[in-house]
């Protein structure tokens, strides 16, 4: 499919990453064009952003006639506006733990009846293997487990605490599903929620989610995530299992690597018509 004009792409969101994809769209400007940036503070935007690119209220976003609106903000901005946007351009969400809130994604699947709302895949490793292992019935097992620095995790109520009192070793901070997870984790686990949504013959409930804190991590993020397929008539099963080392920093809540697969995402986000998609 070809596209005669310049794709008109805001920003929703100006911390590390949301600069990083401002940058590139200004460093592509035969392909794409800036429509507008918010942040909450819109401050930040001050020095970096032209004045005639920052948007003061999101609602107002259609004054700006984007093509695609990128959110790398947080979750709550797809709760609040995500209907919104779809009924107007083509939405990708950078926060997909929102859509761990059934509400949230039902209420998203009706909107997006024109524009499509497209997933970035984020630090989820072989996002399309596991989908096309949903479209056909042999995803039987899901499991993604999530090491990070303790100062890396921006957690809610009881895992704060926990992840708090952590000091000189590993600690496995949460086991169980993904949708329980992510209302406590929403900055974090985001690999998480994309890789419930690629396969979502299991989805949020029986997609596993595994997060732990480890002070020995000063230099990464470390994501594993576990396939399993059918077991053969012989009790053989298949597996894949695949292992993502992440440069990170510590404190930062996004990994070096992540940051060009978000742009990647950003690139591919369109064409695909209504409904969801992972990119």
């Amino acid at each position: 499919m070809s596209f005669s004009r310049r794709r008109r792409i805001g920003i929703v969101g100006f911390g590390h990453l949301g600069q990083y994809l401002v940058q590139a769209i200004l460093e592509k400007q035969q392909e794409f064009e800036l429509a507008f940036v918010w942040n909450r503070t819109k401050s930040y935007l001050a020095g970096k952003v032209d004045p005639s690119l920052q948007l003061d209220d999101l609602s107002n976003f259609t004054d700006k006639h984007p093509d695609l609106v990128v959110e790398v903000a947080h979750p709550s901005i797809t709760a609040e506006f995500g209907k919104l946007f779809v009924r107007h351009c083509d939405y990708m969400i950078g926060s997909p733990t929102v859509l761990a809130d059934k509400n949230t994604e039902i209420s998203l699947r009706e909107a997006a009846t024109q524009y499509g709302i497209y997933i970035a895949n984020g630090a989820l490793w072989g996002g399309e293997d596991i989908r096309k292992m949903a479209d056909h019935g042999t995803l039987k097992g899901l499991k993604v487990t999530m090491s990070k620095h303790p100062s890396c995790l921006k957690l809610v109520g009881e895992l704060q605490s926990k992840n708090e009192q952590v000091k000189d070793h590993a600690v496995i901070l949460y086991q169980g599903s993904v949708r329980d997870l992510c209302p406590k984790a929403p900055n974090n686990v985001n690999t998480m929620a994309a890789a419930a949504i690629a396969g979502y013959t299991l989805g949020f409930d029986n997609t596993q989610a595994c997060l732990i804190s480890d002070p020995s991590l000063a230099d990464y993020h470390i994501v594993e995530v576990e396939v399993q397929g059918p077991i053969q008539p012989d009790g053989k099963k298949f597996l894949v299992q695949t292992v993502r080392k992440n440069p990170a920093p510590m404190g930062a809540v996004t990994g070096t690597a992540t940051y060009v697969s978000f742009l990647s995402s950003m690139l591919e986000a369109r064409g695909k018509g209504s409904g969801f998609h992972l990119c």
